[in-house]
């Protein structure tokens, strides 16, 4: 057996590394000729872990956009669901799919198409990364996405961080995952800036496919309080666990076919933390009238059967919308049109008024302070 040396012994131990980077760079070249349908090229002489290096080669006035993004707690679920459910499966492909989308779905509101994806897996232990079966799901997650939306993975990072990270018991080991997604604009005129959005602007609503990656926390404390915690079943004879390891959904052909479409869009918002308080985003005093609302996916039903309120789910779960799209009044019927087109359900649930900064959420009569408040 080969001796450590020190560094390996203190937390870094890069012979259990090398082989995690490796999956990631042989799956990460299959992706460089994916944004190309942008336009834009990566240079495939550069392929290591210090940069990715791309060029536009279109003729368009174009902008770039960046977002940097984590997944948070859900991770923690898949390594849970992985120890103790008996199935085999990792559930890090979904897990993989879910780290991408959070960056790339928040890009994309400012009218930008992703192009280039760069990761960060960080974990506490050195030995995480020695599960080639694991490694391979989250990198076919990662694929996944990249293929569907026109993105790249050219570059990544892996760190183990033994003073930094340390997983909540029972898991012994779980990574921090983030990524930041590049994304152009092009024609420069798509961007999206937020500053339309107006006093009777009409909110329309696409419905996610479940809880996606917020108010993750709270599912993992209530579930460790049932006698079979993520294994506890569902009226839809889903699994706690499995309920809360469906994948993100991804945004991109809506928006994409929204702004080919050239529809006169003030805002996309994306339904991510601060549930659907989120929809008062805006810092000036506009009132948000929700008059409708879509079926409430069946974890966020459950978990009011466990006690928590409707106020909380609604301030932290996305209650089954993704997406948020405000546009003129006259721009709706062609919105959900052209978003059913791309294979999307939108409903037009409320409407932008005059008044105190705040979400009336009707179908539940509750009103809603904004993010944060």
């Amino acid at each position: 057996m080969k001796e450590k040396g020190e560094y390996a012994n203190a937390g870094v131990d890069y012979t259990k590394i090398e082989p995690f980077k490796q999956v990631m760079v042989e799956v990460g070249k299959q992706t460089l000729s994916f944004p190309n349908r942008y336009m834009v090229f990566i240079v495939s002489d550069v392929l290591h872990a210090h940069g990715a290096v791309f060029e536009y080669r279109g003729d368009l006035a174009h902008l770039w956009c960046k977002t940097q993004e984590g997944l948070g707690n859900k991770n923690w679920i898949a390594e849970w669901m992985y120890q103790f459910s008996g199935t085999g499966k990792t559930y890090y492909e979904s897990i993989g799919i879910d780290n991408v989308l959070t960056s790339v779905n928040d890009v994309i509101a400012q009218g930008a198409m992703p192009v280039v994806y760069t990761d960060e897996v960080a974990v506490g232990d050195s030995e995480w990364f020695q599960d080639e079966k694991r490694a391979r799901d989250l990198a076919k997650g990662f694929y996944t996405v990249c293929k569907m939306v026109g993105m790249a993975l050219p570059a990544g990072e892996s760190p183990s961080l033994r003073y930094l990270i340390k997983a909540e018991p029972p898991i012994k080991n779980a990574p921090s995952l983030s990524g930041c997604v590049t994304g152009i604009i092009a024609p420069s005129s798509r961007l999206i800036t937020g500053q339309k959005l107006q006093v009777g602007d009409r909110i329309i609503g696409v419905t996610s496919s479940g809880l996606h990656a917020n108010g993750i926390s709270l599912v993992i404390k209530r579930a460790l309080a049932l006698p079979e915690k993520f294994l506890t079943k569902l009226p839809n004879d889903n699994t706690l666990g499995d309920e809360a390891l469906i994948p993100t959904r991804s945004y991109v052909a809506l928006v994409k076919a929204l702004l080919e479409a050239e529809v006169h869009i003030h805002t996309f918002l994306p339904g991510t933390g601060s549930g659907v308080s989120k929809v008062a985003f805006d810092e000036r005093p506009l009132t948000y009238r929700i008059h409708t609302w879509v079926e409430v996916p069946p974890l966020f039903r459950f978990m009011r059967e466990l006690g928590v309120s409707l106020k909380d789910c609604l301030k932290t779960f996305n209650w089954g919308i993704g997406y948020y799209i405000f546009v003129p009044d006259c721009e709706v019927g062609r919105t959900i049109q052209i978003g059913q087109q791309a294979g999307y359900e939108l409903v037009e649930i409320g409407q932008v008024e005059e008044g105190k900064r705040q979400v009336i959420f009707e179908p539940e009569n509750i009103t809603l302070s904004p993010p944060g408040k």
